[in-house]
């Protein structure tokens, strides 16, 4: 696998910061973790072990990959530690950059920022363990933000799978438990007095009951896991 690293990238990460043509007046930016052994979906590897975690998550990876390729938006991929030149995320679909920031709302407003410096009108961030989410929704959410300033896809644990602007807003990042069920509510306190989209309410993956009864991911469970498959 070609790998260059935010550290060892000639050129000050060149490749992170790499000069872009927007395509669209559109950019989609997934936020992703490296897949490595014990540094991935760690509260869904409590039950299922490090490993069957990291499988798990190498095929919500790939999942979002094949359901992103073809949104009508430019795509950019926010690596959590380095950048993969070889992976899921073809480089002739996939703008590839790292994160920048020491916590998540840090981290997701730089990405914003950036993306808006390259002049798009409307940008949306997810992440990359949303099972539940196809390419539909994301046209969706773009095609609101035609008649809303920001839109914004409540999770069932409190927090959000997507979220979508106009321009780059700091408040929002701002003062978060982030991981913590108050994250959504929070938010939507920011955002009280803005012209907002609320999407479906739907499910991501952190513990095993999410996966438990979806017939996808047991090839991936350890056999002494109760299943009804």
């Amino acid at each position: 696998m070609g790998l260059l690293s935010k550290n060892n990238v000639g050129g000050d990460e060149d490749l992170a910061k790499d000069f872009h043509f927007p395509t669209s007046k559109k950019a989609l930016i997934i936020f992703t973790r490296n897949p490595e052994l014990g540094k991935v979906k760690t509260r869904l590897a409590t039950s299922v072990g490090d490993e069957s975690a990291l499988k798990i998550y190498k095929f919500l990876l790939k999942h979002t990959s094949e359901i992103t390729t073809h949104v009508q938006a430019d795509k950019f991929v926010f690596y959590s530690e380095d950048i993969h030149k070889e992976d899921n995320w073809d480089n002739n679909t996939f703008n590839k950059k790292v994160q920048r920031g020491d916590d998540l709302g840090i981290r997701m407003y730089n990405a914003f920022t950036e993306v808006f410096s390259l002049g798009y009108e409307q940008a949306i961030i997810i992440g990359s363990d949303m099972y539940d989410l196809n390419t539909e929704d994301l046209d969706n959410a773009f095609t609101a933000l035609k008649d809303y300033d920001y839109v914004i896809g409540p999770a069932e644990d409190g927090g959000y799978y997507l979220l979508g602007m106009k321009q780059p807003n700091q408040a929002i990042f701002s003062k978060k438990n982030w991981g913590r069920d108050s994250v959504l509510q929070a938010t939507l306190e920011d955002l009280k007095d803005e012209k907002l989209k609320m999407l479906e309410e739907r499910n991501d993956v952190d513990y095993y009951s999410d996966i438990r009864d979806n017939e996808a991911f047991q090839e991936f469970l350890p056999d002494h896991l109760d299943t009804d498959f």
